[in-house]
């Protein structure tokens, strides 16, 4: 099965300091066939103005993951945490028993467009913490370069869950093939440019829901920023 959303058939909401895009179930956004495919919950794409952003607030049970594509976001939390995530960073906040944490734009000129990522974790109750670690373009360059995963393999951030999240930048003509267990699933997110998956054209903001395909072949690649979401069959 290779199930594709459209950027343009997600939920929308915007305020004055905030436009947001919801591939799945989300705040006032509500679509009982988009509620998250797997433990994957929360895809949300948003744009934060300059100097804005969300007032404190409150987590748990929820393994939450920051994708930075421009600007500068500030976080700040109640473990004490207080950093800057720019592109190349990605940031794990494991909210457990409970955590409260602030999210702005760290520039006063410049807007801040980062991917919020919830996924639902294997158990209740842990301890809340945090990680950062950047990954370099080279890395990530014509290569699906390992980011989370539940083992910390290659220099990945631990996530409470059975689940590899991978990011690759492609420019090329070149095809990547990419192999998928049989008992597991996959979606794919296209955070910026456009690609070819199997035959089927994606651009920016669009998403696929894939189970039962043995190989999927990535091709004609332009300025692609891509997150490949490995997923148990559950």
């Amino acid at each position: 099965m290779f199930q594709l959303r459209k950027a343009n058939q997600r939920g929308h909401s915007q305020i004055d300091w905030l436009d947001s895009y919801h591939t799945f179930s989300f705040s006032d956004y509500y679509d009982p066939g988009h509620m998250g495919w797997g433990p994957l919950r929360v895809i949300n794409d948003d744009t934060v103005a300059p100097g804005a952003g969300f007032p404190t607030h409150s987590h748990r049970d929820m393994e939450i993951i920051s994708y930075v594509l421009e600007g500068e976001l500030q976080h700040k939390d109640t473990l004490g945490t207080g950093s800057v995530i720019r592109p190349g960073d990605v940031q794990l906040m494991e909210a457990g028993t409970g955590i409260a944490h602030s999210e702005f734009n760290a520039s006063t000129i410049s807007p801040v467009h980062f991917l919020q990522i919830w996924i639902i974790p294997d158990r209740a109750g842990i301890a809340p913490s945090y990680q950062q670690t950047h990954f370099a373009d080279a890395e990530k360059q014509d290569n699906f370069r390992l980011i989370v995963s539940p083992d910390g393999a290659n220099g990945s951030l631990r996530i409470q869950q059975d689940v590899r999240l991978y990011s690759a930048l492609l420019n090329s003509e070149r095809t990547l093939n990419w192999q998928l267990d049989s008992a597991r699933k996959a979606y794919i997110h296209v955070a910026r440019g456009s690609v070819v998956i199997n035959g089927i054209g994606l651009q920016a903001g669009d998403g696929v829901r894939i189970c039962e395909e043995a190989e999927l072949a990535f091709a004609n690649a332009q300025t692609a920023d891509i997150l490949l979401f490995d997923l148990p069959d559950q």
